[in-house]
């Protein structure tokens, strides 16, 4: 085994506090990546449902009536 105990794995021959920063920064960037597409995600589908309510408003307004009923 690499370790004898499970404090030298923690510190890693003086070295732990940068590979753990490391694997914390790493960590964290990837759950804002996660969070930050879900958010984007989730406002382009709400942007996309206003668009095509807006185009059907402006489809049914345009349209043009017919003249039944007048001679």
């Amino acid at each position: 085994m690499a370790f004898d105990s499970l404090h030298d794995f923690w510190t890693m021959n003086g070295h732990g506090p940068y590979v753990w920063t490391c694997y914390g920064v790493f960590f964290l960037g990837m759950a804002a990546l996660v969070v930050g597409s879900l958010i984007q995600r989730r406002r382009v589908i709400e942007r996309q449902r206003w668009q095509l309510k807006m185009a059907r408003r402006q489809a049914s307004a345009v349209t043009p009536r017919t003249n039944e009923g007048i001679s």
